[in-house]
C-alpha cells in the first residue's frame, strides 16, 4: 500500500499532508506522490497548475489524484481580479504586475500555429470571464468602448456553409490588453456590471493539470472540476498541451471530471514538442502535411510504440465551452478508449477557426475505441484525421 496525501484549502504546505494536517496545494502533493500513492483533495477552489512530478509503474500500481467523495473540488487556471478602475461608462481597466504570470504570459502568447486559418488578426491565449462567461478579445481600446454586434463567424472549411450565423446575444462583452516591461493592463467592457463586486476572472496559467515532463505514466485523475486555462492552439504538427493532458505518457485514466472553458483544448492525449513544433508556420519551408509525415518518423525514432505511449482511458467526463476540442491527440492517443463522455459547445464561440476543430479530433487513432459518447452543439462532432 502506498501513502495517501490529503489537500485542503485550510491546510498548509509546511504540514505533513495527512488528513489531520493536509497540504494547502495540490502541487505540493504532486511533487511528492510516487507510484502507488493517492492524493485526495477536499472541497474548495484551487487556483494552480498541477504538474505531476512522477508517474506509476504499472496499471495496478499507479498514482491516483481524486476529489474526496461527495466533495466539490475546482481547479482553475485563472485568478480573480478585484482591482478594476472605471475609465468611463461601462469600460474598466486593471493594471497587473507581469510577475503574476510566471514563465507563461497569456497576454503575450499569440494564438497561432499550423492550420489555424481565421481570423487574420492577433488573438491571445488569455481571456476574461464575468460570472463564468467568456469575453471576446478586441483589437483596440476603441473597439472595447464601442463594440460592434458580432456574428458567430464562418465555416471556412466548407464554403456551402459559409453564411454568417447571427450571434445569439445582443450584449457584447469584449476585452483588450497592453503589455509593457513591468505591467499588463486589461481593459474590458462589462456592460453595466461592477467587476469588483461580481466574480471577474482572467486566465493566467496555460493548464490546470499537465506534467511538464513526458513519460509520467499510469496516473488517474478523478472527480474534479477544471476550468479557465490559457492553453494554445494544438495542431498535429506541434506540442499539444491542453487544460488537462498526459504529455506523451502511457496508461492514464481520466474519469468523472467536469472540464470547461479551455481557450483551445480540454483534454490532450497528443504529440510532444521534440518531434516538431509548428514548423510550417514558423519556417514556411515546406507544406504542413510534409512536416506532419516527418513528425511521425521522428516519433518512431524516439520510441513511439504501445510499450511507451498511449493506452489511455477517458470516460464519464462532461466537457463543454472550449474553443478548439473536447479531446485532441496525435500519435499519443494510440490504443486509447473514450466512452460515456458528454461533449458539447465546442468551437461554437467562433472567435477563431482552423482545420483542427471538433468535439473529438484525433490523428493516428490506431486501435482506438470511441463509443457511447454524447457529442452535440459542436462545429464538428468526431474527426479522425490522417493515420486513422
Amino acid at each position: 500500500m502506498g501513502k495517501e496525501y490529503h489537500v485542503a484549502v485550510s491546510g498548509c504546505d509546511c504540514w505533513q499532508g495527512t488528513q489531520e494536517q493536509p497540504f494547502r496545494t495540490i502541487s505540493k502533493a504532486a511533487a511528492l506522490a510516487m507510484s502507488g500513492d493517492t492524493v485526495t483533495v477536499h472541497e474548495g477552489e484551487y487556483r494552480e497548475w498541477v504538474k505531476p512530478a512522477n508517474g506509476g509503474i504499472s496499471d495496478i500500481c499507479r498514482i491516483v489524484y481524486q476529489a474526496a467523495e461527495g466533495e466539490k473540488v475546482v481547479i482553475k487556471g485563472s485568478e480573480r481580479i478585484q482591482s478594476w478602475e472605471n475609465i468611463g461608462g461601462t469600460v474598466w481597466k486593471a493594471v497587473l504586475p507581469n510577475t503574476m504570470f510566471d514563465e507563461y504570459h497569456p497576454y503575450r502568447e499569440i494564438l497561432d500555429g499550423d492550420w489555424l486559418e481565421f481570423p487574420q488578426k492577433t488573438l491571445h491565449t488569455g481571456d476574461v470571464y464575468l460570472n463564468g462567461k467568456s469575453f471576446y478579445e478586441a483589437q483596440s481600446l476603441e473597439e472595447v468602448k464601442n463594440p460592434v454586434k458580432r456574428t458567430a463567424g464562418y465555416c471556412r472549411l466548407w464554403p456551402e456553409y459559409s453564411e454568417p450565423i447571427p450571434h445569439p446575444e445582443d450584449t457584447v462583452y469584449q476585452w483588450f490588453s497592453e503589455v509593457d516591461e513591468k505591467n499588463t493592463t486589461i481593459y474590458a467592457n462589462f456592460q453595466g456590471a461592477d467587476p469588483n463586486e461580481e466574480m471577474t476572472e482572467i486566465n493566467v496559467r496555460r493548464s490546470c493539470f499537465y506534467p511538464v515532463r513526458t513519460g509520467r505514466n499510469y496516473i488517474t485523475v478523478r472527480g474534479f472540476e477544471m476550468a479557465q486555462a490559457a492553453c494554445p492552439w494544438a495542431p498535429p504538427t506541434a506540442d499539444q498541451p491542453a487544460l488537462l493532458g498526459v504529455n506523451w505518457s502511457k496508461g492514464w485514466i481520466i474519469e468523472q471530471n467536469v472540464i470547461h472553458d479551455a481557450k483551445c483544448s480540454a483534454i490532450s492525449i497528443g504529440k510532444e514538442e521534440s518531434t516538431g513544433h509548428n514548423l510550417a508556420t514558423r519556417t514556411k519551408r515546406k507544406p504542413g502535411y510534409q512536416y506532419q509525415m516527418e513528425s511521425v518518423f521522428r516519433a518512431a525514432q524516439i520510441g513511439w510504440s504501445k510499450e511507451t505511449v498511449g493506452s489511455h482511458i477517458i470516460r464519464n467526463n462532461v466537457i463543454y465551452d472550449c474553443g478548439q476540442n473536447g479531446i485532441v491527440g496525435h500519435m499519443g492517443c494510440v490504443f486509447s478508449q473514450s466512452y460515456d463522455n458528454h461533449i458539447y459547445n465546442i468551437a461554437v464561440k467562433h472567435e477563431y477557426f482552423g482545420h483542427e476543430i471538433a468535439g473529438i479530433k484525433l490523428h493516428a487513432a490506431i486501435d482506438v475505441q470511441i463509443h457511447h459518447n454524447r457529442i452535440h452543439d459542436c462545429s464538428l462532432g468526431t474527426w479522425l484525421d490522417w493515420q486513422a
